[in-house]
């Protein structure tokens, strides 16, 4: 039996502790994902709920529906996704289902509340590097134009469902392995719902809990931790010294057991908010840390297809450049592969 992987859970109450900084950016460098304490966030347990039913009510909808606002994805992929992007007056940019648009100012809630949370783990990594720690804050800030920053619905089928019928033991897995563009993602995931793996520093797959055990018994009533980690943006732009850990959402061998016990595995679902700075946001020079200046070209630095480590230097590369340039690389894998 694989080991799960003991990721840090860090209390974000207090977003201008040095030492939860430290402790932060450790867990950053050592491993790209940490853990924060729900209750030390923006959210309530009843808005998480809520966020979890509104993606349910999508994801039931007649396939015509959904497929008005189906993604495009990695074909490798065995899952349903729905994206928001950014709010403008107060509205989404993009058609909704009509079973969705009464639920629009509920949806901008909780990006606001996802926008709150980011930004305190985004002043304590700042305090660990040792900067001003409205430094992220600031070049994430949406009322100084795009950014880019998308919510996201998740929704993987159980093994016995019609849409994992191919399923193919050992070859299929629910989302394929890869690393996050943006600079950080917030994952909000269900209580009995696992699949995430992460790829460790031997280069083997580890499964990573819904509750760590160290929040069992201090949380359980609330909400699972909300899992964080560093994207491939954020580890360019400090020189590698974050990582960018490769992850993938698999079929969980319980699950696959359950099915042969002719017991009823679960769906899994999950919401990510993936953080990405201002478009103009310049990424050269890298994050103005003498720990970043420091790192120079001798961290590690863990990606997937065109990340931190593959661009060509550069004078100047802003945060829209970098994605583009980015999706690009990913593209022209996708095509040669």
């Amino acid at each position: 039996m694989v080991t799960p992987i003991q990721l840090p859970i860090i209390d974000i109450s207090d977003p201008l502790n040095p030492a939860v900084g430290k402790d932060m950016l450790d867990a950053a460098i050592k491993y790209g994902f940490f853990y924060v304490h729900g209750k030390g966030s923006d959210f309530s347990a009843a808005e998480v709920d809520s966020t979890f039913a509104l993606s349910k009510k999508f994801f039931a909808l007649p396939n015509a529906e959904k497929e008005k606002c189906r993604i495009r994805t990695d074909i490798q992929s065995i899952k349903g996704a729905l994206n928001f992007g950014e709010f403008k007056d107060g509205k989404l940019q993009q058609p909704l289902p009509p079973a969705m648009e009464p639920h629009e100012g509920d949806i901008q809630h909780f990006t606001n509340l996802c926008n709150k949370t980011a930004a305190r783990v985004m002043r304590l990594l700042a305090l660990g590097l040792e900067i001003d720690p409205e430094f992220f804050v600031t070049r994430h800030d949406s009322s100084r134009g795009p950014t880019g920053c998308i919510l996201r619905y998740l929704y993987y089928p159980s093994i016995d469902s019609p849409a994992s019928s191919s399923y193919q033991h050992d070859v299929d897995v629910r989302a394929g392995a890869h690393s996050d563009y943006g600079t950080i993602t917030l994952l909000f995931q269900r209580p009995g719902q696992p699949g995430l793996e992460i790829l460790t520093a031997d280069e083997t797959w580890a499964p990573v809990p819904i509750w760590p055990d160290g929040a069992v018994g201090q949380d359980k009533d609330d909400f699972p931790p909300i899992l964080i980690n560093i994207g491939d943006m954020l580890s360019f732009w400090t020189n590698g010294l974050l990582k960018s850990t490769v992850h993938r959402v698999v079929f969980p061998a319980a699950e696959r057991s359950s099915v042969l016990k002719g017991e009823k595995p679960q769906d899994r679902y999950s919401v990510a908010f993936f953080c990405h700075p201002l478009n103009d946001c310049n990424l050269v020079p890298p994050v103005p840390s003498q720990l970043v200046a420091a790192a120079g070209e001798k961290a590690s630095r863990v990606g997937f297809g065109g990340g931190a480590g593959s661009l060509k230097e550069r004078s100047s590369m802003t945060a829209k450049e970098y994605l583009d340039l980015r999706l690009s690389a990913t593209y022209e894998e996708r095509e040669d592969a």
